[in-house]
Parts: structure tokens; C-alpha cells; sequence
């Protein structure tokens, strides 16, 4: 029997989803010549997948700047509570599972938009999210949640490893984290792959949400092809930052009208003042002069985040 029916023999004994298979004369110097021939089984058994997912602790960087779930009442907090409400909204009126945050130019923070709205999303009840790095060229989730890069996406599709080995669950949360993996000579030929378009196709009978960072849309073709294959895309705009012009040729670089709205980021903590009234009470006037300075999120179209991170 070959090895692909090998393959989906186990994954059926075990509930496991096998890695894409290989053939032997095939070499993984590059995803092109490391193209997987297997199609994914997906089925019912992806139902006892996450069981076989390694848990591990929520460690995040001091500099992280993740939204804390045990301060709900903070203004960055709220506004993604505000990005999460809209989302699933839309998510009442149309079947949206899987979406890709990125941003017209580096340093507007998609990435972080894209952890922050993942946790925000996570913190519901039974809302079973999944946070997935498709920044092949530049991945930060990895190191915003204190995981290895490896295994993950890149090891999968090139058949390295299997699904469950690349995925990670947040210890005392509904957030799983899929980081990007091994580095690729060619992040565009591997995305082209049909196990991507597959992969995306059943995601959301595992996960209520998906959620995908991408390199911005002026640099590269990722995110560009990867909105084609999802149900919706986010646009992550930097106040000082994005010119209108970026923005404009952004929009005009996606192949499809999936855009479900614009995140402004970097407004500063005086212009939401007024708004947060009450979850900034415990701020003394002087702590809020100390922070003035210091950016908040704004909101526009579907929500708001914030970015005090290079990426």
C-alpha cells in the first residue's frame, strides 16, 4: 500500500492528521521541490486533533504588549472587546471564520493587532480560537507567546511534521497558536500550494475563529493570495505613519472585495480620555500627564488596536 494511504490509515486509528506525505525522490530544499501529494483527510476524526495538541503556559515578553484579560478595564482592552463584538456580528449575518490581518507598510501593527484580537476572541466562553503566524519572511507570534517557531505551518506543509505537533494551546485559555515554522527559501511557492487552500477549507470545523498575520501587502504577494483563500482581511493603518497613498494602493492590491474593515492604530491616550472616563478613574492626573505620550488605540470601520512594537 503506499505511503499516502499509510498515511491516512494512522491518522484514522489515532485521530491524528498525518503530515501531507512526501514522495522519497522528492528533496525539501524548497517548498517547491517539497510539494506535498497527499490531499488532507479532514474529517471526523479532526474532532480528537486538539486533544492531542501540547498545552503550554500563557509566557509573554514584558514588552509584549498583549492585552491582560485580569485588566478588562483598560481602553486597549476594551477596544479590541469593541473589534471583537463587530466581528462577530458580521460573523451572525455571514459565515466568516478565517481571517488575515495585514497592513499596507512594515511597523503598523498588524502583528500585534492579530494577537491581541486572537486573545480577545479566546476570552469567551467555547470561543475556540486559532492564531496562526503566515509571516513566513518576519514571524513574531513565536516570540510574543514565548513558543518555539518550530514545528509549525512551514513543517507541515513540507511534510515534516504532523498538524498537532505544530499547533500549541494556551494554558487556561480557548487560544491556540500555530507559529510559523522552519524558514523557506520561497514563503510565495509554498503558500501556492493546494494543502494551503485545503487547510484553510477545514480549519473552521476545528476553530470558531482563525486569525492570520501576513507580511504587509506593499512587500509581498502573501497576504494578497492568502486573502483570496479566506473569508475576510483586515487592514491595519497607522496614525503618522500610513500615508493615504499606501492605503489606496493596498486596497488596490487585493485580488477580491473581502476587506471587512480598517483598524487605526496609534491614537494617543488624550483623545480617548473622554471615552474611558470611567476605566481610567484609578489614573492620577499626574500619572496621565506621565502618560500622555504614550499611544492608545483609536477606532474606525470594524475596530482598533495598539502598537508600541516595531515589527
Amino acid at each position: 500500500m503506499s505511503r499516502v494511504h499509510d498515511a491516512l490509515r494512522r491518522a484514522e486509528k489515532t485521530g491524528e492528521l498525518a503530515p501531507p506525505v512526501v514522495q522519497s525522490n522528492a528533496e525539501t530544499r524548497s517548498p517547491a521541490a517539497a510539494a506535498p501529494t497527499a490531499t488532507l483527510e479532514m474529517g471526523a476524526n479532526l474532532a480528537g486533533l486538539l486533544e492531542l495538541v501540547e498545552e503550554v503556559p500563557f509566557r509573554t515578553a514584558t514588552d509584549s504588549l498583549l492585552i491582560d484579560a485580569t485588566r478588562p478595564h483598560e481602553a486597549p482592552m476594551e477596544e479590541f472587546r469593541t473589534l471583537r463584538t463587530r466581528l462577530n456580528h458580521m460573523q451572525s449575518l455571514q459565515p466568516i471564520h478565517t481571517v488575515v490581518v495585514t497592513s499596507a507598510s512594515p511597523a503598523e501593527g498588524k502583528s500585534l493587532t492579530a494577537a491581541n484580537l486572537a486573545l480577545a476572541e479566546a476570552h469567551l466562553a467555547g470561543n475556540t480560537t486559532l492564531l496562526a503566524d503566515f509571516d513566513f519572511r518576519r514571524p513574531l507570534m513565536h516570540t510574543m507567546f514565548g513558543i518555539d517557531r518550530s514545528p509549525g505551518i512551514t513543517d507541515y506543509l513540507t511534510g515534516q511534521a504532523p498538524l498537532h505537533k505544530c499547533i500549541k494551546r494556551i494554558a487556561g485559555t480557548n487560544l491556540y497558536v500555530m507559529p510559523a515554522g522552519s524558514a523557506v527559501i520561497n514563503p510565495l511557492e509554498l503558500l501556492n500550494l493546494r494543502e494551503v487552500k485545503h487547510l484553510m477549507d477545514r480549519l473552521p470545523s476545528l476553530f470558531q475563529w482563525v486569525i492570520m498575520d501576513s507580511p504587509p501587502l506593499l512587500f509581498a504577494a502573501d497576504a494578497n493570495l492568502l486573502g483570496t483563500l479566506c473569508d475576510g482581511t483586515l487592514l491595519v493603518v497607522r496614525i503618522g505613519h500610513t500615508t493615504i497613498d499606501s492605503v489606496t494602493r493596498a486596497m488596490q492590491s487585493l485580488c477580491n472585495n473581502n476587506v471587512l474593515g480598517i483598524v487605526v492604530n496609534g491614537a494617543r491616550r488624550g483623545e480617548l480620555y473622554s471615552k474611558y472616563t470611567y476605566y481610567h478613574s484609578y489614573y492620577s492626573p499626574k500619572e496621565d500627564d506621565e502618560r500622555d505620550g504614550i499611544d492608545e488605540p483609536e477606532m474606525a470601520a470594524v475596530g482598533a488596536a495598539d502598537d508600541k512594537s516595531k515589527e
